[in-house]
């Protein structure tokens, strides 16, 4: 049944593929049950913040927590939106992406992880592809970043592949101790060469307010 307060839970991206949806409390209870089978080597660590570092139960109430706090603390001008990647009805991932102050930017962020049993079969790049759709395409972006450690070699070979550039680096903490993450840019320019139209997007109209500051709120 859709929520007629919260317009986002009918936002969904469709390639012939997948789909990447806006998760309820079903969908966010699913995929945090899927990060309990894995998502990397836990010898190596892909992610900024160490989140799979934690133990059972911690884990899964963190992972909702993480849901329900990016739908308490959204804002037209700072926002988040975990999208959950469906196979064939099946959670194999999540796919990320943010901005902020995007009405003036038109800059956002992605950020994603795959289960460890949904790996290598392509579902990475074909997620990744979907959600510059939706950015561009949807959203009217401008660029849209990523980023990797220096050594994450499957998350630059997707960016590569849909055309990201390297754009400097960074010194950050991974699990304490300081390494190199690398930032990747795709400008819409790029993405417009290789751009899709097998992808679509469903119910961005009822929630576009949502996510793009208007004149009227900035001077509020």
């Amino acid at each position: 049944m859709a929520n007629p307060f919260w317009p986002l839970f009918e936002l969904s991206i469709r390639t012939p593929r997948i789909e990447l949806r806006y998760p309820d409390d079903e969908l966010a209870t699913r995929i945090t049950a899927l990060s309990l089978k894995g998502v990397h080597d836990p010898a190596f660590m892909p992610f900024s913040i160490a989140w799979t570092d934690q133990n059972s139960p911690q884990l899964e109430r963190s992972g909702m927590q993480h849901y329900w706090q990016g739908r308490a603390e959204l804002t037209a001008d700072n926002w988040s939106l975990p999208f959950v990647v469906l196979r064939d009805d099946e959670v194999v991932g999540v796919q990320d992406c943010g901005a902020k102050d995007f009405a003036k930017t038109r800059v956002a962020s992605t950020g994603s992880w795959i289960g460890m049993e949904f790996q290598g079969q392509g579902i990475g790049k074909e997620m990744r592809s979907a959600v510059v759709h939706f950015l561009f395409a949807g959203l009217g972006a401008q660029r849209c970043l990523s980023g990797a450690w220096h050594d994450n070699a499957s998350s630059r070979g997707v960016s590569r592949a849909l055309g990201y550039v390297e754009n400097g680096e960074d010194i950050a903490l991974r699990r304490g101790v300081a390494d190199r993450q690398i930032r990747l840019l795709l400008t819409r320019e790029v993405w417009e060469t290789r751009r899709r139209d097998d992808i679509t997007i469903g119910g961005l109209e009822g929630c576009i307010d949502m996510l793009i500051a208007s004149d009227d709120d900035a001077s509020s």
